[in-house]
């Protein structure tokens, strides 16, 4: 069995054509205001987008150069001597209790 001619949500073109007809009833005089509406609100969400698409460039540069950074020298002397972890827990081991 052949469907009749369908568009979008199920709707066929007699019952696309009554809804248009409503609204246009309904809002007819407003349409012009509710389509200025909806482009100022296309309009500030591209604006908002863009912002947000910026700031993580930004983000994603700044990580960039953190990672491109050369390396910090290790401290060196006593006190860097002085202070070292267990590779297991990660705890600060004192240098008498170091083990080989």
């Amino acid at each position: 069995m052949m469907m009749p001619n369908m568009l979008a949500w199920g709707l066929s073109m007699p019952e696309m054509m009554l809804i248009l007809i409503v609204a246009l009833l309904l809002f007819g005089k407003r349409l012009p205001e509710v389509a200025r509406s909806m482009g100022k609100s296309v309009v500030e969400f591209k604006k908002g987008m863009s912002e947000v698409t910026e700031k993580m460039t930004d983000v994603g540069e700044q990580a960039q150069r953190t990672i491109d950074a050369p390396p910090v020298a290790p401290a060196s002397g006593p006190a860097a001597q002085a202070l070292k972890f267990d590779p297991y827990t990660g705890k600060p081991v004192q240098p008498t209790e170091a083990k080989v």
